[in-house]
């Protein structure tokens, strides 16, 4: 299929392309280009991903190691998408090529924001579990059954 087709395509039915920028750090070209390939490789296999594409800029030394940069174009199915590549991959910087304006259903404001609630309490969990002693791992952990407890009861009303 053309590229220009597929993309117009996706857009017309959702989708949002958009470009995505990372910081790579590496001792080597090689090993940044290795980065920034195998950061590309694992954005596509995201679900809702239809296409990534990355271009490495030209490292240059800073101290004793190479820094760089990925500018990586990706097209997906809806802005929901976006927003959970965005969250599990922490690009520094992020321009909406097409479309102009985003519409959203409300099932795509609520996975939207479901995969930001899940994503901020990984990062609160993995930052506890380094930080906590013992005693308000437990805690936190009694807290978190709890959260769960409550959770499937709000599930079960929405039945």
């Amino acid at each position: 299929m053309d590229i220009d087709k597929l993309t117009n395509e996706t857009i017309g039915n959702g989708g949002v392309l958009a470009l995505l920028y990372f910081d790579l750090h590496g001792n080597t070209k090689e090993v940044i280009a290795q980065l920034g390939t195998g950061l590309v490789q694992k954005m596509l296999t995201e679900p809702g991903m239809v296409y990534a594409v990355g271009q490495i800029d030209e490292p240059m030394q800073n101290g004793e190691i190479l820094s760089s940069s990925v500018e990586v174009k990706v097209l997906v199915k809806n802005i929901a998408v976006l927003a959970r590549v965005c969250g599990n991959y922490s690009p520094f910087s992020i321009d909406l090529l097409r479309p102009d304006e985003v519409k959203m259903s409300a099932d795509q404001v609520h996975a939207m924001l479901m995969d930001i609630a899940v994503n901020n309490y990984e990062l609160k969990k993995l930052i506890i579990e380094k930080v906590y002693t013992p005693k308000d791992l437990e805690a936190f952990r009694k807290a978190i059954e709890g959260r769960m407890a409550v959770g499937k009861k709000l599930m079960e009303k929405r039945k």
